[in-house]
């Protein structure tokens, strides 16, 4: 009998609202009128706790922390790992009034003969592969985004049988004007710490075989991550200005620190995620010029 009654008071309470609002009080646990134009969506609960020191004036609704960053109001939202979370978190996020949603996270770094790739670095994608399982769900249900976008043979079938997974691999892009922004903010602050790369987006945390490395370096892939793909995807299908700045923490395949092989942790993976905090906190007064435009 009480259940019922919760269940009747709370169907009472669903007829006064919208179904955009229900699904994002359900998910974030706040109203959308409580999430601000600019949102910064860290993964991983070190990345939070690191921004979350340097939120000015904070309040939390929900699942939700608002503040200010350079005096700039922004909305930092833990999406969690994943490219399932991270559609899930902008799902959200296009239901409010979010105009750019910036991914400032950690990745995986991948050598190869273009360049070095250290543990440290800080990466600002200029494309990302989209081999996670999420993007293809949203390009099947919006075939015109696969018109849209570029896309290649999964590399990794010159290596080994495919017997299951993505065989094409389409490649979504940030906005270049966020982009941009980032790197030269980057290169003014750490001019030998930032590099512009092309990333790999996967599902598979510790599915990084020799095959599969030797995949990516031979189409110069140089960093892998999981949520940067599906991001940029639905900031096109969505109309929403998204970018991502990565701090590199484990090299996939490297002897020493790859985190399947690594006992020890390398002394500038700490400082690579304070180093885009920092980043990201100065380029923030030209991001919110370019809601302007």
């Amino acid at each position: 009998m009480l259940n019922k009654i919760k269940s009747e008071l709370l169907n009472l309470g669903l007829k006064f609202i919208s179904v955009d609002e229900k699904i994002v009080r359900m998910i974030l646990e706040t109203n959308p009128s409580n999430i601000n134009e600019i949102v910064i969506l860290p993964a991983v609960k070190l990345v939070m706790k690191k921004i979350l020191k340097k939120l000015e004036n904070k309040r939390i609704y929900g699942r939700v922390y608002n503040g200010e960053l350079n005096n700039v109001k922004v909305s930092v939202i833990r999406s969690l790992i994943g490219a399932p979370n991270c559609a899930i978190a902008v799902e959200c996020l296009k239901r409010c009034k979010t105009k750019i949603i910036i991914r400032l996270d950690v990745c995986g770094g991948i050598e190869n003969v273009e360049s070095k790739i250290n543990i440290g670095d800080i990466l600002i994608p200029q494309s990302v592969y989209c081999d996670d399982g999420t993007s293809p769900q949203y390009i099947r249900e919006h075939p015109s985004l696969a018109n849209d976008l570029e896309c290649i043979t999964n590399p990794l079938s010159k290596f080994q049988n495919l017997l299951t997974g993505n065989q094409t691999i389409f490649i979504s892009q940030p906005n270049k004007h966020l982009k941009d922004l980032l790197l030269e903010v980057g290169n003014s602050l750490f001019p030998n710490k930032v590099k512009q790369v092309k990333l790999w987006g996967t599902d598979g945390m510790f599915c990084e075989s020799l095959d599969f490395i030797r995949a990516l370096q031979s189409i110069n892939i140089q960093a892998i991550d999981m949520e940067s793909s599906i991001l940029f995807l639905l900031g096109k299908l969505y109309n929403l200005k998204t970018a991502s700045i990565l701090s590199v923490t484990d090299l996939p395949g490297d002897s020493k620190y790859d985190l399947l092989a690594s006992k020890e942790i390398h002394p500038d993976m700490e400082n690579g995620i304070d180093y885009a905090i920092r980043i990201l906190i100065k380029a923030l007064p030209k991001f919110k010029s370019s809601l302007l435009n």
